[in-house]
């Protein structure tokens, strides 16, 4: 699988290059950042790909210095079980 950063999303690509999940943001103002939406294709679930998703968007708050607010309910459930993900919870 690979994982692309896009301006507001991160997408995840299948060995045949078709696109199977995603994570979006919304960027709101200069420091903050909302997770709006965690999609993963039915076929590939179970896998932990929605947790690596959520797991890029916490890496990209950090390397921008921003903070998160975790709209989307699968984002807002892993913050709540990561406590390594309350430095940039907003």
């Amino acid at each position: 699988m690979n994982y692309i950063e896009e301006e507001t999303r991160f997408v995840v690509l299948d060995d045949n290059k078709q696109e199977i999940g995603e994570m979006t943001w919304s960027n709101a103002g200069e420091s903050l950042i909302i997770i709006d939406h965690t999609f993963v294709d039915d076929n590939h679930r179970g896998q932990g790909i929605a947790e690596k998703l959520v797991s890029l968007g916490v890496d990209y708050a950090r390397r921008n210095g921003k903070k998160v607010i975790p709209l989307c309910p699968f984002a807002k459930k892993e913050f709540d079980r990561k406590k390594e993900y309350q430095d940039v919870l907003h």
